[in-house]
């Protein structure tokens, strides 16, 4: 085996893995019902699902990416724009869709479409969410293999294999209390490998934080606010991803869908005491993430100016620039935390994707299935099709994982840019369900069918920036809907999900 770090290192990341898998398995021993599998017997406090929260939307992609944004020529601090868009976006499902989760005994963020257009668009809802997720994320642990890869010298596919496995393992036996509590473990783990790297790179700087700023001010790296509204000959504003406008509403629509209408994240305010934690957890999950983006894009500013004064080079891809300064400046044993912080960042969201998976299957697809052929199924039955379901997720994502190796980077940003459709989508069918009083089912179908073709249009017949893709599906699956609803006549009330059989 050929370490491209040293031994000491690579041993760090090995313990950290599997200590993360034992974790894992000893928090979430015992015997469960399914309230404790999936929704870690709705009685988690509010912030350890903030750290939840924000450690499930981190992935490794985010951990490299965003300084590779202010590192590359040009980059900048306006991607922040976007995130003041997440905060707005959260703070409207606090108001808008969290109340309607904590209407009856609800397992997954499906079931309310179910109250408003009947089981079929709540499987649909449900199937889009499992196809666009699992996708996503099996690239994501495409992209963590890489990196693990260019570690500890092992070949690619195994090294997908190895993260995916040991992932399977702790949220097979853990359920959704050992994510959790490891998702805050986690998030502990890679900000502090992110304010480690950024302290040494400043340490290494000629004049320190006096000459980062300073080179950051020559460069027009502090920009922040790009308040351009219209295209120009050498500006397209429908083009460029990160002007205000674009960030705020952008952010906030995709944040909205994300947070409000993905199965993942609706999953963690399920675990709350009550309505206020997960009221609370997820406001504050905003300005988390607001301050963690902006640690990330302060890295990418300090590496540029390391790799100007410093060690004069450049590199081909931006994303590799702070795992290259990791591997080959961190001193040993600092190298092997570092680098456990971006497989933290991993982890995290894969174990989420599992476990979110398994509740959308479980609860959405099985428990109907079952009903619908006149047959109850035993609580316990239900645990076990849970666990069989985190099983089978796994292999898929490592399946797309091992896919994806095989294929060019821009391919792969493609796949991600259509995973990312479902946010805008389900945003406006959610809207339907909350807005449009007596919207018919068929018109909440052709909505989101309607939504999906434009989306893919302006992904491949346009030059649209992906920040308006999201709000660009919420219009058109809530205007496609509930024009079309004119053309149908009032349909019968849906029947009551299990969920609300259970509250009453």
């Amino acid at each position: 085996m050929n370490f491209a770090i040293q031994p000491v290192d690579t041993g760090i990341v090995c313990v950290y893995l599997i200590a993360v898998v034992l974790f894992g398995m000893w928090i979430g021993r015992g015997k469960k019902d399914l309230d404790g599998y999936l929704l870690g017997g709705r009685d988690l406090p509010w912030w350890a699902i903030l750290g939840s929260i924000v450690a499930t939307e981190t992935s490794t992609a985010t951990f490299l990416s965003v300084p590779g944004i202010a590192y590359a020529a040009g980059g900048d601090m306006r991607f922040l724009q976007l995130a003041f868009g997440f905060v707005l976006g959260r703070m409207l499902v606090a108001v808008i869709l969290l109340p309607q989760y904590f209407q009856g005994h609800l397992y997954t963020a499906y079931e309310v479409l179910h109250k408003q257009f009947g089981g079929g668009v709540k499987t649909f809802a449900s199937l889009l969410f499992l196809v666009t997720r699992n996708l996503g994320d099996g690239l994501r642990l495409f992209l963590a293999g890489i990196a693990l890869e260019k570690a500890i010298g092992i070949e690619l596919h195994w090294c997908i294999v190895l993260i995916g496995l040991l992932t399977i393992l702790y949220t097979f036996f853990g359920g959704m209390k050992a994510v959790v509590w490891s998702d805050c473990i986690q998030l502990v783990v890679y900000v502090s490998g992110g304010l480690i790297a950024l302290y040494l790179l400043v340490q290494a700087l000629p004049t320190g934080w006096a000459g980062l700023w300073e080179f950051g001010h020559e460069t027009g790296r502090w920009h922040l606010f790009d308040l351009r509204i219209r295209s120009t000959d050498n500006f397209s504003f429908w083009s460029e991803p990160y002007t205000l406008i674009a960030g705020l509403l952008g952010g906030a629509v995709l944040s909205f869908g994300t947070h409000g209408t993905d199965q993942m994240m609706v999953q963690r305010f399920l675990c709350a005491r009550n309505e206020r934690a997960a009221r609370r957890a997820l406001i504050l999950s905003g300005f988390a993430a607001f301050g963690q983006f902006a640690l990330f894009l302060l890295l990418g500013v300090a590496l540029a100016c390391f790799y100007t004064q410093v060690d004069p080079r450049t590199f081909e891809h931006a994303d590799e620039v702070l795992a290259s300064y990791i591997v080959e400046y961190l001193p040993t044993g600092l190298i092997g935390l570092t680098l456990a912080a971006v497989f933290a960042a991993a982890m995290s969201t894969l174990s989420s994707s599992l476990n979110s998976s398994a509740s959308a299957a479980v609860n959405d697809l099985y428990a109907p299935w079952h009903t619908y052929k006149g047959t109850t199924v035993r609580p316990e039955k239900m645990v076990t099709a849970s666990r069989a379901f985190t099983i089978a997720f796994g292999v898929l994502q490592i399946a797309i994982g091992l896919g994806a190796s095989a294929l060019s980077k821009s391919v792969i940003g493609d796949a991600l840019a259509i995973a990312g459709f479902a946010a805008g989508i389900l945003v406006g069918v959610f809207l339907l369900g909350v807005w449009g009083n007596g919207i018919d089912r068929r018109a909440a179908f052709l909505g989101m069918l309607g939504g999906f073709v434009i989306l893919v249009y302006a992904k491949f017949g346009t030059t649209l920036a992906w920040t308006w893709f999201a709000p660009l599906g919420a219009l058109f699956t809530y205007f496609i809907g509930w024009s079309s609803n004119l053309f149908f006549s009032p349909s019968a009330k849906p029947p009551q999900t299990a969920a609300e059989s259970r509250s009453t």
